[in-house]
């Protein structure tokens, strides 16, 4: 049971980054709208192909909740019903969450193929919490934290939710974006409590320290990150999605900030490394940091210098997420290696 746990609690993880790399493709595409509602997509649960199916039509069935477009507006059946030969007003009631009323097919699968994504992740973390009261004697921690990480993915879902509704308000995203993150955090800790094995990690004073700074600033980071996307989504709707070379054309302060705040990142992580090499304290995950960095920096000169190729910006913020990951890992380690040193 308990290797069957620590299986589930690492599929959980990953679907968990699967969804956050869907979410990066729907903002890298600007799909964030492609389903205008929630948690159905335009009132089905399975999204529609042609906007055929979302224009008023004789003799055809409507679903109650189902969705229309009508000069330029979503209108919602009130109920079950066939239309008749010509349009009748009061089948209809007007959407009234927001007033965007746009199909693009490719939009609404990218989408709703997140959240697909998100429910299969809702349904493995469900499924951990179950499990988890297996723990309940031999350590209770574990069972709540699973059923936190419960309802912190219905929280996200309902995040989900507010970010649509408020029609990708960038405050919303960036809290969404944090929320993961908070998850992904809460699953490595299960993971890690429920492992016996003994790791050759020495204590160090100020490792830990170290570490949770570098996980701090890494957070910032992202932070800052998202809002620089915000302003890039504003530069595509002025100059379009093909002029790549104009969307950082006049960059705001918040770029800056976040190009020289990396400066801080490397330094800080080169001299955890640096500090963990020279005194043979283990933690082999700092090599997975070291990397996760160098690819970040990279795929961060393409962007800003090679006007922004395909998936450079989902491979970045997907990298900030697994460095993220990685560092709170340490920080547990560290932790843990400070306490085992104490008890000897």
């Amino acid at each position: 049971m308990h290797q069957s746990f620590r299986k589930i609690a690492k599929t959980a993880l990953v679907l968990v980054y699967l969804v956050i790399i869907a979410g990066t493709v729907v903002r890298m595409t600007g799909s964030g709208m492609g389903c205008p509602d929630w948690p159905k997509c335009f009132g089905y649960y399975i999204p529609p192909t042609n906007i055929i199916d979302l224009q008023w039509q004789p003799n055809k069935i409507f679903k109650k909740g189902q969705v229309i477009i009508v000069d330029e507006t979503l209108k919602v059946a009130k109920e079950d019903f066939e239309t008749s030969n010509s349009y009748i007003e009061n089948k209809w009631e007007t959407y009234t969450k927001h007033d965007y009323a746009i199909f693009n097919p490719l939009h609404t699968w990218i989408e709703f193929i997140n959240r697909l994504f998100g429910a299969l992740a809702g349904l493995a973390t469900l499924v951990l919490a179950i499990v988890s009261f297996s723990f309940w004697k031999k350590n209770k921690l574990i069972p709540i934290l699973s059923w936190l990480v419960v309802f912190g993915m219905g929280f996200q879902a309902w995040l989900g939710a507010t970010v649509v509704y408020s029609v990708l308000l960038p405050a919303k995203i960036t809290v969404h974006m944090v929320m993961a993150l908070v998850i992904v955090a809460f699953l490595l800790y299960i993971i890690h409590i429920s492992g016996t094995k003994i790791k050759n990690n020495r204590s160090d004073r100020s490792l830990t320290l170290l570490f949770s700074l570098a996980l701090g600033i890494t957070l910032i980071q992202i932070i800052m990150g998202t809002q620089v996307r915000q302003f890039v989504d504003e530069q595509i709707d002025i100059f379009g999605e093909s002029a790549k070379d104009l969307w950082l054309q006049e960059p705001t302060l918040i770029f800056y900030i976040h190009r020289s705040f990396s400066i801080l990142v490397v330094l800080l992580n080169a001299f955890i490394f640096y500090r963990i090499f020279k005194y043979n304290l283990g933690y082999p995950k700092m090599m997975w940091v070291m990397a996760f960095i160098l690819l970040e920096i990279i795929s961060g000169i393409l962007m800003v210098y090679v006007d922004f190729p395909f998936g450079s910006q989902p491979i970045h913020l997907m990298l900030a997420a697994l460095l993220f990951g990685v560092q709170f890992y340490l920080v547990l380690e560290a932790t843990k290696a400070g306490k085992t040193f104490k008890t000897l």
